[in-house]
């Protein structure tokens, strides 16, 4: 069995493992990042960078480079509520230049990201290796056992790092258990053509008691129907006639698009949940992004949470690392005090962030069906709303855009 000592092996090569792979190599620290498929090209994954995470590129210089791929920028995004289209969200309310969002395949995202942690001769990305199993000796995580497509790996860190989802099953290993939260819908995911006359950037249609979520990609829309938690049985019992209904109840701008789903094998379930660990690492471990709290795709914050884990992380733990080395002739490891910082640090913002998509389930899955406004809408309310909707702007842009707690890359590790 061939044998690797690193400094840090990370599991994962989604937003926070290639994150925190790239800031760490940037910066002199000896990483190993596991991926277990072939590529990145996977759908239905989460499209949103937000300000963030742009602001974070520009302070590692990748900013203009990132924005040469190809994307769409929104300044703001939209609700259509019963037919009433509300402007809730304007990044344009955050400071520039970071004051929009870009929507791109996150296999681009990935792929630029480790096309630039490569250029560091102290980054290794093993594609189609996937760990199999912690390596311990006493209490303490000394790396992993993985599988290559050259057979077994033993890799052995100072610091194994789960950035592995939230299936993650090192995490169990780890002894880590997390707390669950009862969520009461799913999502099924669909793509259609992109209708002629699509109104530019919605985000949701609301509307005969139901909500379909829409992401607009360069031909066509990736859309998500809201369902109740365990429903799809139901829906897939009544044929793609009710999957059709259901969505157009709630936009009925889809309906010819609609005709391109002929096979529920284009319609995808999405077991919506929540979670997070009561603790975050044990001796030689730590668990980040989702493997560590597994967000909704509520307000689509997932993905930017993820890279704030890894911001947060490399900033703790670099000088660290680097002082260590590989884990060769000495069985030193990272300070428990500095992961449990990094858990101190992002847990708040992460625990309010849950709370916040939890009230937003629980309001559109109520029995009755989506109902937020009246049908149809008075003019107080509609004169209320049109006072009220800077104020909503500057908090929806705030808290989507730049998080609870955003993180910046600290000016020694740019």
């Amino acid at each position: 069995m061939e044998t690797l000592q690193t400094t840090c092996v990370i599991v994962g090569g989604g937003p926070a493992g290639m994150m925190l792979g790239l800031i760490l190599a940037r910066n002199g620290v000896d990483v190993v990042v596991l991926e277990k498929h072939a590529d990145f090209f996977r759908d239905f994954r989460g499209d949103t960078i937000h300000p963030s995470t742009i602001g974070v590129l520009g302070e590692l210089g990748l900013r203009e480079r990132f924005l040469g791929l190809p994307h769409t920028s929104v300044g703001a995004l939209d609700v259509v509520v019963n037919g009433n289209r509300l402007h809730p969200i304007d990044f344009g309310r955050l400071a520039p230049p970071d004051d929009f969002l870009v929507l791109a395949p996150q296999w681009d995202f990935l792929n630029f990201l480790a096309e630039d942690a490569r250029r560091h001769p102290n980054f290794r990305l093993l594609m189609q290796t996937e760990a199999a199993e912690l390596l311990s000796e006493g209490d303490a995580v000394r790396g992993v056992l993985a599988h290559g497509p050259d057979g077994d790996l033993e890799i052995r860190a100072r610091l194994t790092v789960s950035a592995d989802g939230r299936a993650s099953g090192l995490r169990s290993q780890a002894g880590l258990r997390p707390r669950r939260f009862g969520v009461p819908i799913d999502v099924l995911w669909f793509r259609i053509p992109k209708p002629d006359d699509l109104p530019a950037h919605t985000l949701a249609y609301v509307g005969g008691g139901g909500m379909v979520v829409t992401i607009e990609r360069h031909d066509y829309v990736q859309a998500g129907l809201i369902i109740p938690k365990g429903g799809y049985t139901e829906l897939h019992a009544g044929g793609l006639g009710a999957f059709r209904r259901a969505v157009i109840d709630a936009a009925p701008h889809l309906r010819a698009a609609l005709e391109t789903v002929t096979d529920w094998d284009q319609v995808k379930l999405l077991s919506v949940q929540i979670d997070r660990l009561p603790r975050w690492y044990r001796h030689g471990y730590l668990a980040i992004g989702d493997a560590a709290h597994a967000m909704s795709p509520a307000f689509g914050v997932g993905v930017n949470y993820a890279v704030q884990d890894a911001v947060a992380t490399a900033n703790a733990l670099t000088a660290t690392l680097r002082e260590l080395g590989p884990a060769a002739g000495s069985d030193a490891e990272v300070d428990l005090r500095l992961l449990d910082g990094i858990q101190r640090r992002r847990m708040p913002a992460v625990a309010a962030m849950q709370r916040i998509q939890l009230a937003a389930h629980r309001t559109i899955s109520r029995p009755e069906g989506v109902r937020l406004l009246p049908e149809p809408m008075p003019a107080p309310l509609r004169a209320a709303l049109a006072v009220a909707t800077p104020a909503v702007q500057v908090v929806s842009s705030r808290l989507i855009g730049r998080g609870l707690r955003p993180e910046s890359v600290s000016p020694e590790l740019r």
